[in-house]
C-alpha cells in the first residue's frame, strides 16, 4: 500500500473572486437604494406588481450581501487549516441560501397577487410604471457589473482548467440570477401597468405578479440544485471522473494488470477537484507516484490520494463505484 501525496491547500486552491467581491458590493447598494423606491411608489400608487417587484429587490440586496460576505469570509480564512479543502464552500453555501430565499419571495409573491386578484385596487398607471421603468434600468446595470465579473471568472478558468471552463462559481452565479429576476419581474410589472392602463385590465397587474413568481420559483430550484450538487459532493457523473478512469485503465504500462478498486471524486474549488482512488494490481513495482503523475495531464485534480494493493490472484476486482 502507498500513501497519499502530500500538498498544501493555501497553494492550491483559489482565495475568493475579488472582482465578483467588489461587483457584488456595488450591486447590493444600488439594489438598496432602487428598493427603498420602488416600495415607496408601490404603496403610493397602489400597484401590486411594483410593490411586488420593490420587495423582491428587497429579498434580492440581502441575497448579493450574502455573496459579497461569503467571498470576505473565504478570503479571511484562506490560510485557516481547519479547513482541509480551502474555503470555497462558503461561497457555495451562500449561492444555496440565496437559493432558498428566491422560494420565499415567490411565495410571498403569489400570496399578495392572489389577494389582490380576489380583491382588486385602484392603481395609478402612469406614475407606477415610470418607476417600474427605472427599476429596469437599475437591473439591466447591476446585470452588466456583475455579467463582467462573471465574464472575468471565465476567463480565469479557461486559463487555468482547459477541460472544464463550465465550472464557474455559483455564488456569482447566484448573484447574477437574483438580478436577472429583478430584471424580469420589472418588465412583467410595465407591461402589466401598461395593459391597465391602455385596456382597463386591472386583473393584469396581480397577474403578472403570479407569472413572476413562477418564474422566480424555477430559476431558484435550478440554482438549488446546481449549488446543492456540490454541497452533497454529488459529483461521480461528472465527466472528471470518466477521464480519471481512462487515464488509469488505458495506460500502456499497467492497463493489462491494473484495476480500480474504489474511486471517490469530489468538487473542492471551482473548477477543482479531489481524488482518492484503490488500485489491485499485478504489478509489484507499480506504485503511487506513478498514477498521480499520470493524472497530472488533467489540471483541475488538485488532491490526488492513492492506495495500490498487491493482488497475486487471477481475477481482479472490479471498481465498486463504476456505473458500467
Amino acid at each position: 500500500m502507498h500513501g497519499t501525496d502530500a500538498w498544501r491547500h493555501s497553494h492550491i486552491f483559489d482565495h475568493g473572486n475579488p472582482v465578483a467581491e467588489r461587483s457584488a458590493r456595488l450591486v447590493m447598494w444600488i439594489t438598496l437604494a432602487t428598493m427603498v423606491a420602488e416600495i415607496a411608489a408601490g404603496l403610493a400608487f397602489n400597484s401590486m406588481a411594483l410593490l411586488a417587484d420593490g420587495w423582491h429587490m428587497a429579498t434580492h440586496a440581502f441575497a448579493i450581501g450574502l455573496s459579497a460576505f461569503a467571498y470576505a469570509m473565504a478570503r479571511r480564512f484562506a490560510n485557516d487549516s481547519r479547513f482541509a479543502f480551502g474555503t470555497w464552500k462558503i461561497e457555495v453555501l451562500a449561492g444555496f441560501t440565496s437559493a432558498l430565499g428566491l422560494l420565499a419571495v415567490a411565495a410571498a409573491m403569489a400570496w399578495e397577487s392572489i389577494a389582490h386578484l380576489l380583491q382588486p385596487q385602484p392603481i395609478r398607471f402612469g406614475e407606477a410604471m415610470l418607476v417600474a421603468a427605472l427599476g429596469l434600468a437599475v437591473n439591466l446595470y447591476c446585470a452588466f457589473i456583475l455579467g463582467g465579473a462573471h465574464h472575468h471568472d471565465h476567463g480565469h478558468d479557461h486559463g487555468h482548467d482547459h477541460a472544464h471552463t463550465h465550472d464557474h462559481d455559483p455564488n456569482l452565479k447566484s448573484a447574477y440570477v437574483h438580478v436577472l429576476t429583478d430584471a424580469a419581474t420589472s418588465i412583467l410589472a410595465i407591461a402589466a401597468l401598461a395593459g391597465g392602463a391602455v385596456f382597463g385590465w386591472h386583473w393584469l397587474d396581480p397577474a403578472m405578479g403570479i407569472v413572476g413568481a413562477v418564474l422566480i420559483t424555477v430559476w431558484a430550484v435550478r440554482l438549488i440544485a446546481d449549488s446543492g450538487r456540490i454541497l452533497l459532493d454529488c459529483e461521480m457523473d461528472h465527466p472528471v471522473v470518466d477521464e480519471v478512469r481512462e487515464v488509469i485503465e488505458d495506460h500502456p504500462a499497467w492497463s493489462a494488470d491494473t484495476r480500480i478498486s474504489d474511486l471517490h471524486v469530489w468538487r473542492v474549488g471551482k473548477g477543482r477537484f479531489a481524488v482518492i482512488v484503490g488500485l489491485v494490481t499485478h504489478n509489484a513495482e507499480l506504485d503511487a507516484t506513478a498514477i498521480r503523475q499520470a493524472l497530472a495531464v488533467h489540471e483541475e485534480l488538485v488532491h490526488v490520494s492513492v492506495e495500490i494493493n498487491y493482488c497475486p490472484c487471477d481475477d481482479l476486482p472490479k471498481d465498486s463505484t463504476s456505473s458500467t
